[in-house]
């Protein structure tokens, strides 16, 4: 039986154990889910099983970092609105910090070590991509109509460039899932989840999704300020990205790459670098928004784009959460999710070859350095950060 979550908690309390975890969480967003049901299911008994599973069913079906959504919720579902933001601080700010660290000493690095770490770095992206495109594949696409749509997805990419070509996919998707995925065999009923979130702010947090969608590119527009130009780069990104992860790779990429803002070096040095931290991926734009060529840089950048980023994500989470319960009911919605996180996986397939791949694979010895990683991560299990730091070590090794 489904047990209603606590009201009790402290903000403190809330602060104290996401820190914890934001220190310690590697893995990426599945593994998060599995450390936050251990901590706040298992052993703090924070909510129930049943109430748990339908949390992380509604982060699942929004777009956005799914496993910091799911911090987000536990936090207001333990000790309310500030519970909630300490929650994301706490969860956060540890990976956050580290990537802008690293951005800082990147520059510093010179000669055959500094680029031979950092080539090791970008070829572990090739690894990291990899396995999430072969994790994702076998539990997003496990009949052939989800495999088709992923395939198109991939075409759709390759054909339109930049994020254009990445929304086209996930609007193909969702089509695509309507029409062709109607029966998913995969969902059992759910109890209702007691959600702390009025009708009244679950409608102002849309109308604010919308408006700053909307409305940042017409100030871009309207103004000349890089810094205008960042924030609606990445709250674009973050509004966009189903899946969370590592599906924001191939959104950033369009955004700051293509454009011209970053070289495609730095920001491949820089995701391999996100993948030997804790805590949420998302906290990659961080890293960027340091070393942008646009916009203040350094620690200000930093958090104007990794707060850019993770808004959108946690305003849909807020306005549907008083939905949530006679929406995931409606079979048309199931078949649309069922579609998209298919195209979810052609887009992360389209964004491996390029620009991780054709950015990190120079000749054999990278390509055999690559699939070591992938073979240790897929097959030995070695967590993500291991193979990381291994392949950033290979890479001086091998460096000419």
């Amino acid at each position: 039986m489904s047990r209603s979550p606590s009201h009790r908690g402290r903000p403190l309390e809330v602060f104290k154990a996401f820190l914890l975890l934001g220190l310690t969480s590697f893995g990426g967003p599945v593994a998060h889910l599995g450390y936050f049901r251990h901590e706040f299911v298992a052993r703090r008994n924070w909510l129930g099983e049943q109430d748990y599973a339908d949390l992380v069913a509604l982060c699942q079906f929004l777009p956005g970092p799914a496993s910091s959504q799911v911090g987000f919720a536990l936090g207001l579902l333990r000790a309310g609105p500030w519970g909630a933001a300490l929650a994301w601080v706490a969860f956060t700010l540890p990976s956050a910090l580290l990537l802008v660290a690293f951005a800082l000493g990147a520059s510093r690095l010179e000669g055959t070590v500094g680029a031979g770490l950092v080539h090791g770095l970008k070829v572990a992206a090739v690894a990291i991509v990899a396995q999430a495109v072969w994790g994702m594949a076998r539990n997003l696409c496990p009949d052939h109509r989800r495999t088709g749509i992923a395939l198109a997805a991939v075409f759709t990419v390759v054909l339109v460039a930049g994020p254009l070509g990445q929304v086209t996919a996930i609007l193909v998707g969702v089509l695509a899932g309507l029409a062709l995925c109607r029966s998913g065999g995969d969902e059992s009923p759910r109890a209702p989840l007691a959600l702390p979130v009025s009708h009244r702010a679950g409608s102002l947090a849309l109308v604010a999704f919308l408006l700053l969608l909307g409305g940042l590119p017409v100030l871009t527009l309207a103004t000349v300020s890089p810094t205008l130009d960042l924030l609606d780069a990445f709250y674009r990104a973050g509004a966009l990205v189903f899946g969370g992860g590592h599906v924001v790779l191939p959104l950033l990429e369009a955004e700051v790459v293509q454009s011209g803002w970053l070289s495609s070096d730095i920001f491949l040095a820089g995701y391999g670098a996100a993948q030997a931290v804790p805590g949420p991926l998302f906290t990659f734009a961080a890293y960027l928004g340091s070393v942008l060529e646009i916009g203040p840089g350094g620690l200000t950048g930093a958090a104007l784009a990794l707060i850019a980023i993770f808004v959108p994500g946690l305003l849909l989470l807020v306005a549907v959460m008083p939905f949530w319960n006679t929406l995931r009911h409606w079979a048309a919605a199931q078949s649309a999710m069922r579609g998209a996180n298919a195209a979810v996986v052609g887009i992360l397939g389209g964004a491996l070859y390029h620009p991780v791949w054709t950015g990190a694979i120079l000749g054999p010895e990278q390509f055999a350095l690559a699939l070591a990683g992938f073979l240790l991560l897929v097959r030995w299990q070695l967590p993500a950060w291991a193979v990381v730091g291994l392949l950033a070590v290979s890479g001086i090794v091998i460096a000419p």
